[in-house]
């Protein structure tokens, strides 16, 4: 077989394969590129080694079987005997759940949270989102400093076991979308330096040097990144890739990398004849994201939506530190801005940023499934100081009506894995770096920020820690009781309601209607014949609906019927959906 490498700055690269040395060449059609020709079969081991040096794993690594810092393997795709036929999902109409590998289940591979993907058919939800996958050292973490972007991390089962595992959701049903991280790698395990420019100090970004996207040589990092991508959604058959923070994504080129990708997409999705999905995440709230290429924009078909997640979070809990300020100020106002509008901040003043932030979303060419909806995610839960969820701090109804606004929102909704049970474990922050001085930096590192914020040293888990994934997985022994069950039940009623009326998934984002009692502590409002009310004070609430007759399809308290009025008697802390006639 052929093995090939891009060192463009090399003088000789060798390749090393199943114990045996040979030199490449120089591709003459491709300016970096060697080459050579070498007997290899699936799982033979290989790497390069660069003007002598050491031999290191393959930038293009398919497989790494003993860790970021091992040889690399041979990977025929074409092996995999494929059981399920799948025509694809796409994204509108979609109720999205992001899953972690490591703490999903307590063994924490693929294999066992394929065992529990029932589970999510059961309760409606169209596809996982499953977190980073790529290599990182050790064994548990987060999988947001992962390496060789080609590769599944081995102790989740490696590139067999992702099959297997986007096999079984497609046989449920189910859509798989990927997590992935071009904004930076590693830092332990990262080998790229070695074979070319694929990062610059033209830019520096919160993890240091950038990604080198515009300055000399970055046409082949872009390729880089871009048949990682394809690679994804081509030889695992993954229908959609989230891609990370992509506000860090430094490129001044005029052709942005995120056009350039969303292109690529587009077209292999007309290749396969099924639908494939870009969602970003990012904080600059600027709609130019999902705007279509042809008019302007870089084409991508959604973005996580974070002004609404902290709209709702300070509605139900209070807080109003860091970026939480501006919300709690405004209340129930903004949640009912970002219903109607999308974003909160939309060019209005941020007092986190000290600086306007955002520009206003256009709801005549954005259409509302293009911004995802949440009340809880990795980041929002993991990045407090002691990982708790809402549900160590929220009453089942306040819960339920945290789901409610999250699941009839005009957004395509997302969850957090445990959150339609109301999890009472928490989802910490935690790591396995191999390296001692990397993984004390993170330690102090961790300990400080949040000191800064008042928490005792001592408070802080330490994210090295084998006990602080393990606090983190999930216990499926939850569901069975109260209150846990009765939560699920609630969230399997709400996402069959999604399914069952139109209106909920309208993709017309101006055609949601809000009323609010800032004072007593409610907000309603309209999706066409839809109707929702919730309760979010300790005392009943008498919402106004109008006088138009209807039926309630979910209530999470008993309720009656509005009367000639239009009135309707809501429970303290609790939520309705109606259907008016």
């Amino acid at each position: 077989m052929q093995f090939e490498v891009w060192a463009p700055q090399a003088d000789r690269v060798t390749l090393q394969c199943d114990g045996a040395t040979r030199a490449l060449e120089r591709d003459p059609q491709r300016t970096g590129w060697w080459r050579a020709e070498a007997e290899a079969r699936d799982g033979s081991r290989y790497g390069f080694a660069v003007d002598g040096g050491p031999v290191r794993p393959d930038p293009r690594s398919r497989r790494q079987p003993d860790g970021p810092d091992g040889l690399s393997a041979v990977v025929e795709h074409e092996r995999y005997p494929w059981r399920a036929e799948w025509a694809g999902r796409p994204l509108p109409g979609a109720v999205l759940y992001e899953l972690h590998v490591g703490t999903y289940t307590r063994e924490g591979t693929l294999d066992a949270a394929a065992d529990r993907l029932g589970h999510l058919a059961e309760l409606g939800v169209t596809h996982v989102e499953l977190m980073p996958l790529c290599p990182f050292p050790g064994q548990h973490g987060w999988g947001y400093e992962g390496v060789s972007l080609w590769a599944v991390h081995e102790p989740y089962g490696g590139p067999e076991a992702l099959k297997r595992f986007v096999d079984r959701a497609h046989e449920l049903g189910l859509g798989v979308v990927l997590d992935v991280v071009h904004n930076h790698l590693g830092p332990s395990g990262n080998y790229l330096p070695v074979f070319g420019p694929y990062f610059t100090d033209t830019h520096h970004t919160p993890w240091g040097s950038a990604v080198n996207l515009d300055a000399p040589g970055s046409d082949e990092v872009r390729a880089y990144l871009l048949d990682s991508a394809l690679a994804w959604l081509r030889d695992y058959r993954i229908d959609g890739l989230r891609l990370d923070a992509v506000h860090a994504l430094a490129d001044t080129r005029a052709c942005h990398f995120l056009e350039e990708l969303s292109t690529a997409v587009d077209g292999l999705a007309g290749d396969l004849g099924r639908p494939l999905f870009l969602i970003a995440e990012s904080d600059l709230n600027d709609p130019r994201l999902v705007t279509a290429r042809a008019d302007g924009g870089l084409g991508l078909h959604a973005q996580w939506n974070d002004d609404f997640h902290h709209a709702l979070h300070t509605a139900l809990t209070g807080e109003s530190q860091g970026y939480y300020a501006d919300f709690a100020r405004a209340g129930l106002g903004a949640v009912a801005k970002t219903l109607t509008g999308g974003y909160f901040h939309d060019g209005s003043y941020s007092s986190f940023r000290d600086r306007r932030h955002g520009r206003p979303l256009d709801r005549s060419r954005v259409a509302a499934h293009r911004l995802l909806g949440y009340t809880q995610t990795h980041d929002q839960v993991g990045n407090r100081a002691q990982g708790d969820r809402l549900s160590a701090v929220l009453s089942p109804g306040l819960l339920a009506c945290a789901a409610t606004l999250t699941l009839t929102a005009p957004f395509t909704p997302m969850l957090f894995m445990g959150e339609e049970w109301a999890a009472g474990t928490p989802w910490q922050f935690f790591t396995d770096h191999t390296d001692p001085e990397l993984a004390e930096a993170v330690r102090q590192g961790r300990r400080r920020e949040f000191a800064a914020h008042g928490w005792a040293e001592e408070d802080i888990p330490d994210p090295q820690d084998p006990a602080t994934r393990d606090r983190s997985c999930l216990d499926w022994s939850e569901p069975e009781r109260e209150p846990h069950a009765r939560v699920l039940a609630w969230y399997r009623r709400l996402i069959a309601l999604r399914h069952e009326q139109a209106d909920l998934t309208d993709p017309d984002l101006s055609d949601t209607k809000v009323a609010y009692d800032e004072e007593r502590r409610w907000l309603a409002f309209r999706r066409g014949d839809v109707r929702v009310a919730v309760n979010l004070a300790r005392e009943p609430a008498a919402i106004p609906l109008g006088t138009r007759p209807a039926q309630v399809l979910a209530a999470w308290e008993p309720v009656e019927t509005p009367g000639a009025g239009g009135v309707l008697h809501v429970p303290a802390e609790s939520c309705v959906v109606l259907l008016q006639d």
